[in-house]
């Protein structure tokens, strides 16, 4: 009977599982061992009425008291999201004594993280997602060393981690995500199998082993172009799909041997106003002959350039013709832009897709597309091969409702 009291259980919210324990002892039995815990403001009842720092000290104490009296056995899922400004330590007596065998998804928010070496196998966790959560000494290590059938880790704003070590063990590890942890210096992961890597935060030491099963990547620091035509084809030389975003290139792309000879979707974004006006976006050409198997080119450029081409650069290098697709958003009249448009023009054989349209813009950016457009007219379009369709976005009619 009391299994089946505890399958009902498990299908119902937790909160109505909590207040059905009040009614029996075998509902309070059941209750100890829900199989998934989610603490937030909303399970738990607490309002965003208290004051003077009541829910920083009221939440804490509730998760603590449910969790404590757990009995750790059956749980599958455990997530704890705490207000920010609270200050709260996750019992890892949960996770020791086999109490977390039945774990396979742990989400800690705004809490501190003190396992030890005590810590049981945790052989069925397989997801893993902490924000600001603190860690002492090698913590994090710990954890992650104990659990072997790991298959997805994100770390995001945990300001306490200096050297981020994935360890080899974490042989089933597919997704790894960091973002946004400003002390992290050092990433170094030795899991073999990864097929997908996210981060964003500052330029770190980045070193991702022998990613031979990587395919996706999306990196997001200043100088991240320049690192990934540099570093990216000899550390993850099967990579499909890559995401670029850069808020400041100190040089411009390096010409290299190296190749992607299996990426077909590459994105590049050079989107803030600390970039130089005076950026070679031709330079970029390096990443279109490093690919020869590139499908799907987007180019991102929201910063303005005013320079008319007279005398346009040429480069030598092989033809694309698995190219589909070429999007250029923020097109200016930039030579350099116009340069590389043309190599890519007159090295695809298939249609160019438009780009999006846009919101009410400033009279200068107004300014500058009417530049673009007539750029694009006079040194663009001749070259436009006869099997290449050309689309041109010229600002649409809510662009023109001007921000002054």
């Amino acid at each position: 009977m009391q299994d089946i009291w505890r399958h009902i259980h498990s299908l119902l919210p937790m909160r109505d599982v909590a207040r059905a324990a009040c009614v029996s002892s075998a509902f309070l039995r059941s209750w100890r061992c829900h199989p998934n815990l989610t603490f937030s403001r909303t399970t738990l009842g607490v309002k965003k009425a208290y004051k003077n720092g009541a829910i920083a000290r009221d939440f804490p104490n509730k998760v603590d008291h449910i969790l404590r009296n757990h009995s750790g056995i059956g749980i599958e899922e455990l997530a704890v999201t705490l207000p920010m400004k609270t200050s709260y330590n996750f019992p890892c007596s949960l996770l020791s004594n086999g109490s977390g065998h039945s774990i396979q998804s742990l989400h800690l928010v705004g809490c501190a993280l003190r396992p030890t070496t005590e810590l049981a196998w945790l052989k069925s966790l397989t997801k893993v997602r902490l924000q600001s959560v603190y860690f002492t000494g090698d913590g994090l290590g710990c954890l992650l060393c104990n659990s072997l059938a790991l298959e997805w880790l994100e770390i995001r704003c945990c300001d306490g981690i200096v050297r981020l070590k994935v360890p080899c063990v974490l042989q089933r590890l597919r997704y790894l995500e960091v973002i946004g942890c400003d002390k992290l210096e050092v990433i170094d992961s030795k899991a073999p199998n990864i097929s997908s890597f996210f981060y964003e935060g500052d330029r770190v030491q980045l070193s991702l082993g022998e990613a031979l099963l990587m395919e996706k990547i999306h990196i997001i620091f200043s100088g991240a172009v320049h690192y990934a035509r540099a570093e990216l084809p000899s550390s993850v030389p099967n990579l499909k799909i890559a995401t670029i975003r850069s808020s400041r290139e100190i040089t411009t792309t390096p010409m290299l041997h190296s190749k992607f000879l299996h990426l077909k979707k590459l994105s590049i974004a050079l989107s803030t106003g600390t970039f130089s006006p005076g950026y070679d976006y031709f330079s970029l050409v390096s990443f279109l002959d490093a690919c020869p198997s590139l499908e799907t080119l987007i180019l991102d450029v929201s910063f303005y350039s005013y320079f008319y081409p007279s005398n346009l650069r040429k480069m030598q290098g092989q033809q694309h013709h698995k190219m589909k697709s070429v999007m250029i958003l923020g097109f200016t009249s930039a030579r350099s832009l116009i340069e590389l448009t043309c190599h890519s023009l007159l090295r695809c054989y298939v249609p160019i897709h438009k780009t999006r349209k846009c919101s009410p813009l400033p009279i200068d950016v107004l300014m500058e597309a009417q530049r673009a457009v007539l750029a694009i007219k006079t040194y663009i379009e001749p070259k436009v091969p006869s099997m290449v369709k050309l689309c041109v976005v010229e600002p649409c009619r809510p662009c023109h409702a001007v921000e002054l």
